[in-house]
């Protein structure tokens, strides 16, 4: 339900804005609803929740980016069939604005009931008590089920032990490819290991002819760095999230791999990014292209004359594992809501297979997957943008490392600052994670 270039470019905007939500709500005093308080130890025994259908119409509402489309009008009217008494208000925000418009709302005590909402902010705004906590309703639901979801996008709505949202869509980085650029150099499948990978970079690299094995961006350096440091066996901090940790042994094996390609990457693009690059994989410039599933809707869309010449495969595995990153989207229901059994009722209703299946791959320019394995294995994946298969493949894969440190923002950013010198040769991989680190250090323990 989204274009290309929101999702790219709104994406990473929205994770920058995540900084700004911990640190305005941490100032707000948020309360309200009762299923949000306390948290699930392991092994206790969750309450079900059956909500209370309104004997008089109700309004409640749903704060997005894409109450335009489509999709979601037609999901809209179809509960209304379902709960006559429960009207819908659909509330639109860009999506690059989202996260700082319902930061404010909820300081302000206005916030929508419902939203959709950039997972990776979950974690941080039910540590504040700004959401509901969902454990209840999901024990009493027959269209959510727990086990469904995959783990890696499971995890970014559970804060101490509790579900605070409901994973609606996602998308991981995946390896597209020119596979008339591969047939030409004799390459018969796409890699599927770094050795793999950087043999085919080599082959496919020809700076006389400006023909290119692989691109990067130093601008985006850590987040397409991230795969390799959890490939190689390393983690972005300690596991009680108190110490940094991506300057590790395989921190740096990752790093000098990843900083390597750059003798495989158009020098005149690594102060790119990854929206303006696309380009260069569309001209037959550069071989392989590290994105999102946005990136295939976007060369399906953009530059039809190469259909059929390009395809995508998972990200080559590591020397520990396969990985890739994750990110997508959620629904939470606010905990200053009046209404909160009708906004389950909501959010529950958009969770349902089919309804997550209009809003992901069921139209053709629905570009993003599911996160439940159920819809992951359905044979109409792939129906209208085939390449979607080869990012399901790898939802297995996907890694999810937050924190609700509210300096991490400013981590993130030194730690791609510092790797972005190295990819344009002003100091060592290693020396990048090291400077990095320290920043970050200081940064964790203010």
């Amino acid at each position: 339900m989204r274009r290309a270039r929101t999702v790219t470019i709104a994406r990473r905007v929205r994770a920058l804005a995540v900084v700004a939500v911990v640190a305005l709500v941490a100032t707000a005093c948020v309360g309200g609803g009762t299923s949000n308080e306390g948290a699930t130890e392991p092994g206790d025994t969750i309450q079900p929740i059956t909500p209370t259908e309104p004997t008089s119409p109700v309004t409640i509402t749903f704060q997005s980016w894409v109450g335009e489309a489509q999709p979601m009008k037609k999901l809209v009217a179809d509960f209304k069939k379902e709960h006559p008494n429960i009207t819908v208000r659909l509330l639109n925000v860009p999506a690059e604005r989202a996260a700082q418009k319902l930061t404010t709302q909820i300081a302000g005590g206005n916030p929508p009931d419902t939203a959709f909402l950039d997972s990776s902010a979950v974690q941080d705004l039910a540590a504040r008590r700004a959401l509901v906590n969902l454990d209840g309703y999901i024990a009493g639901s027959e269209a959510v089920s727990l086990d469904d979801y995959v783990a890696g996008f499971k995890q970014t709505a559970v804060y101490q032990n509790s579900m605070f949202a409901l994973p609606y869509d996602g998308e991981t980085t995946g390896l597209f490819y020119r596979t008339d650029l591969f047939q030409a150099a004799g390459i018969a499948n796409p890699p599927a290991t770094w050795e793999e990978l950087e043999t085919a970079a080599a082959k496919l690299t020809d700076p006389a002819r400006k023909r290119y094995g692989y691109i990067l961006f130093a601008p985006e350096a850590q987040y397409y760095w991230l795969p390799f440091l959890w490939q190689a066996g390393g983690n972005l901090l300690s596991q009680d999230g108190k110490t940094i940790a991506f300057n590790s042994p395989q921190g740096v094996q990752a790093a000098d791999f990843y900083v390597g390609l750059r003798k495989y990457s158009p020098p005149d693009f690594l102060a790119s990014n990854s929206w303006d690059g696309r380009a260069a994989f569309a001209t037959g410039k550069v071989a392989m292209y590290a994105a999102g599933a946005w990136f295939g809707g976007e060369m399906a869309s953009s530059y039809p004359r190469i259909n059929g010449r390009w395809s995508v495969a998972p990200m080559p595995a590591g020397p520990v594992r396969c990985a890739t990153t994750n990110a997508g989207d959620s629904l939470v229901v606010t905990s200053q809501s009046k209404n909160t059994d009708a906004a389950w009722l909501w959010i529950e209703f958009l969770s349902r297979p089919d309804n997550m299946k209009l809003g992901t791959f069921g139209t053709p320019s629905a570009i993003l997957l599911p996160p439940r394995r159920s819809l992951l294995s359905d044979p109409q994946l792939g129906r209208y943008n085939p390449w979607l298969k080869g990012f399901a493949e790898q939802m297995a894969c996907a890694v999810n490392e937050t924190t609700t440190n509210p300096n991490w923002g400013q981590v993130s950013e030194a730690l791609n600052a510092e790797l972005g010198k190295a990819i344009y040769g002003d100091q060592t991989a290693a020396e990048a994670l090291d400077k990095a680190a320290k920043k970050g250090q200081t940064l964790l323990e203010e």
